[in-house]
C-alpha cells in the first residue's frame, strides 16, 4: 500500500489535460549474447511544463535507458513516448541530453564554439545571432571568464556546466539529465545542483532528470518517480516537493520515507 509522506511532499498520482511528455506503458528490452534483458516494464508517468521531474531508483532499475528513450535513442518494445501529442521515433532538437562524462564536449572548440555550433548545425541561427545566444546561456551558467577556454583547461563541475548552457541554449522543449553530478565531488556537486536550481528559477524550463541519490531526487525534483528494479516498475510518485521548505529536518523525514518506499518488501498475506 502506497505511503503518505509527511511534510513538504506527498504521495500520490498526480495528471495534466495536455502533458509535455506522455511515457505510456513503456517496457524496454535489449539482448545480450543468450539472454533478452528487460530493463523497465509498463512504465508510465506524465511531465508537464515547468516540471522538474525526477527519475529515482537503484542500480539496474532502468531510468537511464528510460531517458534514452525519451531522448529517442531507443524505441519502445511495448508502450509509447510523446512530445506534445507526437510520438518519439529518433532524437530531436526538442529534446537536450546531458550525460554523466566529462568528454561530451568537442575538444577542438572554446567554450563559446561548443555552445554555439548545435544552433548553427541544426540551422536554427546565422553565427551572430546563434552567439549571442550562447553567451547569454554561458552567463547563466558563470562561465563567461572561460569563453574561450578549451575543455581540457576545465574543471568536471565546469564542463557540466558548459554541457547544461549547450542544452539550454537550444531551448528544447525538455532537457535530459542523466546523473550530470554523479562524477563530481560533493561540494562541486552542491554548487551545481543549486546553480541548476537557480537557472530554473530563472527561466522554468522542463527537466527529466535521473539519480540514484535520494538526497539529490529531493533537491531537484519537485516531482520524484520512484523505480524498482530488475526490471525497472514504477513503485510511487512523490509529488509536490517544494524545495524551498525543506528543512534539515523534514529532508531526513523524506529521505527516510522515500528509503522505505523504495526497498521496503511487499506485505505477504499469512
Amino acid at each position: 500500500m502506497r505511503g503518505q509522506a509527511s511534510g513538504p511532499a506527498s504521495v500520490a498520482h498526480r495528471t495534466a489535460a495536455t502533458p509535455l511528455l506522455d511515457v505510456a506503458g513503456v517496457t524496454l528490452r535489449y539482448k545480450t549474447p543468450g539472454v533478452v534483458i528487460t530493463a523497465t516494464e509498463r512504465v508510465s508517468f506524465q511531465v508537464d511544463t515547468s516540471d522538474r521531474f525526477v527519475l529515482l531508483g537503484p542500480s539496474g532499475c532502468g531510468k537511464s535507458t528510460l531517458l534514452k528513450a525519451v531522448g529517442g535513442y531507443i524505441r519502445p518494445s511495448e508502450g509509447s513516448i510523446t512530445i506534445k501529442g507526437r510520438t518519439v521515433t529518433e532524437p530531436g532538437a526538442d529534446r537536450m541530453m546531458v550525460f554523466q562524462e566529462f568528454d561530451q564536449l568537442l575538444p577542438w572548440k572554446t567554450v563559446l564554439e561548443n555552445v554555439t555550433f548545435p544552433l548553427v548545425d541544426a540551422r536554427r541561427l546565422g553565427r551572430r545571432e546563434a552567439e549571442e545566444k550562447a553567451r547569454h546561456y554561458i552567463e547563466k551558467v558563470n562561465l563567461t571568464r572561460a569563453l574561450d577556454s578549451y575543455p581540457h583547461t576545465l574543471s568536471g563541475g565546469m564542463k557540466q556546466r558548459v554541457a547544461i548552457a549547450r542544452g539550454m541554449a537550444m531551448e528544447p522543449d525538455i532537457l535530459l539529465m542523466d546523473e550530470p553530478f554523479a562524477a563530481l565531488d560533493a561540494l562541486t556537486r552542491r554548487t551545481c545542483q543549486d546553480e541548476l536550481l537557480q537557472l530554473w528559477d530563472e527561466t522554468r524550463f522542463t527537466v527529466l532528470f535521473v539519480t540514484h541519490s535520494i538526497a539529490e531526487a529531493i533537491k531537484i525534483g519537485n516531482r520524484i518517480l520512484l523505480l524498482s528494479p530488475h526490471p525497472g516498475r514504477v513503485k510511487a510518485e512523490v509529488v509536490d516537493v517544494d524545495t524551498a521548505s525543506i528543512t534539515d529536518g523534514s529532508a531526513g523525514r523524506l529521505e527516510r520515507e522515500i528509503h522505505d518506499l523504495l526497498f521496503a518488501e511487499p506485505a505477504h498475506a499469512e
